[in-house]
Formats: C-alpha cells, sequence, structure tokens
C-alpha cells in the first residue's frame, strides 16, 4: 500500500532510490528537482522557486505551460472516451488532426501514420521505405544514407542512423543495422553550396543504390548531434540525387517542426518535398506524447495496392486525448504569424546571448528561428552546472559543449534576457 502522506524530501528520496531517469545513472545521479506546478513560461518547484523554462521541455512545449485552450480540448475529449484502439475503429479527433496536418504539410504529403513517439515515427518511415521497396520488385533495399552528426531516437532502427561515432548510441554498434553514413552537411546557413559534398553524397548513390531504400536527414538543423545549421540548398540537391538514383528522401522534422526554425516547418525552406516526414514533440504543444509519419500516394500506395497492409501497429495509435491536444495545439499554432513571431524570439535570442561572444571559453554564438545556441570549446559537466542554473532562477539543460535555448513561443523579451544573462555567467565560470 503506497503511504501518500509524504514529505517532499522523501518524494526525492523514493525518486533517487526507484526511478532511473534519461541520461542518468542511478548510482551517481544528476540532481533532480520537484515540480509543484508550471504555468505559462514558468516552472515552480516545491520549495516556491520559479524557474524560467529556455527548453519547453526537451523542445515540445511551444504554447506554455497550462494553457487554457488545450486543457479544455483534454477535457472534452475526456468527458467523451480517453482512448479506443485504432483497429476497426476510428474517431473524430485523429481524422480532424490527419486533415489538418495534411492541410499544413508539403502538398504531396497526404497520408497520415500516426505513432506514440518521435522516435517511434522514424522506426515507421524506415519500415514504410523498406516495405515499399519491396513490393516494387527491390527487396534488396534495406539500408539507409544519413549524415554524420544526425539524431533520429534512441530506439533500435532509430539509433542506427543517429551518428555512429561522437553520438549516444557507438556503445550498440555491434547490434544494429550497418548504414551508409556520409559527412555531415557543411555549416553555414548562407555559406555557398560545396560541390564536393554533394560528389560525396553521388558516389555513395553510385555505389550502393540498389540496397539504399531511403535518405534520412533534419532537414536544416542537425539538433541534438551539435544544433548545426546548414544551407537548405543542400536539401534541394539532395532531392534531385534520390529521383535520379531511385531512393526515397525522409525528413525527420520532429524538432524542427511547427515553427521552430522560422517556418512552419524546416522544409518551407526549400522548394522540394520528401517522399516520408517525421513529426512529433511540439506536434501537441507539448501536452501529450504523440508523433505522426506523412507520407505521399507513391509510397502509400505502392505499399497499399500490392502488400496490402503496412506491418506497424501501436497499441496507443491515434490516441483521442493527444490527437485532441494536437488539434487545440495547431489552432492556436494558426493564430500566430510564424514569420514575425518567431523571428522576433530570434532577434531577442541574438540580442541576450550576444555578450557571450566576448567570453574567451565562447567558440560560438548561432541563432535560427526560435533556437539559440552558446557553444563553448569545451564541453561542460552537466551535474555540476544544472543546479547553477536552478540557482539562477532558470531551467537550461546544456548537453557536451552546448549551452541553448529552445523557449515556448509565448516567452517575454524579459524572460529572454534573463536566460541570457545567466548563460553568461555560467559560461563565464567554464574552463577555456
Amino acid at each position: 500500500m503506497v503511504n501518500v502522506m509524504k514529505t517532499d524530501q522523501e518524494y526525492l528520496d523514493l525518486d533517487k532510490q526507484l526511478l532511473w531517469h534519461p541520461y542518468t545513472s542511478m548510482s551517481k545521479p544528476s540532481p533532480h528537482f520537484l515540480v509543484e506546478k508550471a504555468s505559462g513560461c514558468e516552472i515552480t518547484l516545491n520549495d516556491g522557486r520559479t524557474l524560467i523554462d529556455g527548453m519547453s521541455s526537451w523542445w515540445s512545449v511551444i504554447h506554455g505551460y497550462n494553457h487554457p485552450t488545450i486543457n479544455q480540448a483534454i477535457q472534452e475529449q475526456l468527458a467523451q472516451f480517453s482512448h479506443v484502439m485504432f483497429g476497426g475503429l476510428t474517431h473524430k479527433p485523429a481524422i480532424e488532426l490527419a486533415e489538418r496536418l495534411v492541410a499544413i504539410t508539403p502538398s504531396e504529403l497526404q497520408r497520415v501514420f500516426f505513432s506514440d513517439s518521435g522516435s517511434v515515427s522514424v522506426e515507421v518511415a524506415l519500415k514504410m521505405a523498406i516495405q515499399y521497396w519491396n513490393t516494387q520488385g527491390k527487396p534488396n533495399k534495406q539500408f539507409f544514407v544519413t549524415p554524420k552528426s544526425g539524431y533520429h531516437g534512441d530506439t533500435f532502427a532509430a539509433m542506427s542512423v543517429c551518428d555512429p561515432e561522437n553520438g549516444m548510441h557507438n556503445l550498440f554498434s555491434a547490434a544494429l543495422t550497418q548504414q551508409y553514413f556520409i559527412s555531415p552537411p557543411p555549416t553555414g546557413l548562407n555559406e555557398p553550396v560545396k560541390t564536393e559534398y554533394l560528389e560525396e553524397i553521388r558516389k555513395t548513390f553510385e555505389d550502393n543504390h540498389q540496397r539504399i531504400a531511403g535518405f534520412i536527414i533534419e532537414p536544416v538543423v542537425q539538433n541534438a548531434g551539435g544544433m548545426r545549421f546548414y544551407n537548405p540548398e543542400y536539401l534541394n540537391q539532395i532531392r534531385a540525387l534520390c529521383d535520379e538514383f531511385d531512393i526515397l528522401l525522409i525528413f525527420d522534422e520532429i524538432a524542427t517542426g511547427f515553427g521552430r526554425t522560422g517556418k512552419l516547418f524546416a522544409t518551407n525552406h526549400t522548394h522540394i518535398c520528401p517522399d516520408i516526414m517525421c513529426i512529433g514533440k511540439a506536434l501537441t504543444g507539448g501536452y501529450m506524447t504523440l508523433a505522426a509519419t506523412l507520407t505521399n500516394d507513391k509510397v502509400a500506395l505502392g505499399i497499399s495496392e500490392n502488400d496490402g497492409v503496412f506491418m506497424h501497429g501501436p497499441t496507443f495509435m491515434g490516441n483521442p486525448l493527444a490527437c485532441a491536444a494536437a488539434n487545440a495545439s495547431l489552432s492556436l499554432l494558426s493564430e500566430y504569424n510564424i514569420p514575425e513571431k518567431i523571428t522576433q524570439l530570434e532577434t531577442w535570442m541574438k540580442e541576450a546571448l550576444g555578450p557571450c561572444e566576448q567570453l574567451e571559453q565562447v567558440k560560438e554564438i548561432r541563432c535560427l528561428g526560435g533556437i539559440g545556441v552558446v557553444e563553448l570549446k569545451n564541453a561542460v559537466n552537466l551535474h555540476e552546472i544544472q543546479p547553477k542554473f536552478v540557482e539562477l532562477g532558470v531551467w537550461i539543460r546544456p548537453f557536451g559543449k552546448l549551452i541553448y535555448l529552445m523557449p515556448p513561443y509565448v516567452i517575454s523579451k524579459e524572460q529572454i534576457s534573463t536566460l541570457g544573462k545567466a548563460i553568461h555567467q555560467i559560461a563565464s565560470e567554464q574552463a577555456c
């Protein structure tokens, strides 16, 4: 029997004893902070301290916490039903969400497959590509090309297309499918396209296209692999190469979707359309876990008119509560002037992070849309640095050499300024 009459410290002690948090040691865990409530862009801890959230809870809470519109949508759906299986049954929230997604994503993406998380949406995309080619009489096309410095999730197929050397999954390398890796896209949004990089891709395709099912990439921004920004023109050229060598193009928009790069989708920085696109994170406004894999008729009908069924079916696929939250989030998003709102956010972050450029410890400052990055010359110690940010009244979670911001879109200029001052102070204390 669980005793609910516990002190906050007892809860924290139990957390340390029982819960295995992400990317955390159980024997030497990083400090964890007990959240009492959250509203707007602030997280309130059990001891009364409030933290300005610079992370959007891993890039998902774009409208802030406890938003009345999304709250109401979930409550109304809860009063009807919270879940039904998606095999043989359907419901209006899922149908409405699919209709909305098809309307706002690139025009060729007309089919929607829901799943539980971003990582699973990548699994779905890879399975779609392999099954498609199997139905086309090309069963040897089982592998994928992807740039190094990429990140696509923590499940097995997704891990196989993450950076094999500097990523988080190299200890699993012997168990993973061995994919084809190319160099990461050259950095610089406005840097001229390097033909030698495209030639590397062409050579990989020429030598291996009979085995390659797809090319998967995070458009414009490689996120967890280093917050690297690159020229969208590379994607236009990659599309042409994929067409030439009969390879499906897959965009992972899990982190970049729903306005984060200054356009509704990073794909909108290009003039092309992928064959398959993965979305998640901000899809529900950060309320519930939900993702989607969108594809074109070529893939969807290519599978359906040959094999008949796509071999994937999550238990909580198309969860009605999550779909209701996503519909409400998209309604809120439609009220924003995304280019104007995110450009303003980018300007604020450039101003707030600008002073860090003078620090000897800092290698580079870069901002794009709702992403602000301070890259240090040396990696930080998360165990030590996280509590320091909390002491300064902000919630920022660095990784590696990067201290970065992906705040909610509703954040104020004053709150961004506070985040910037905290980063400047902490960065100045790091070793050169």
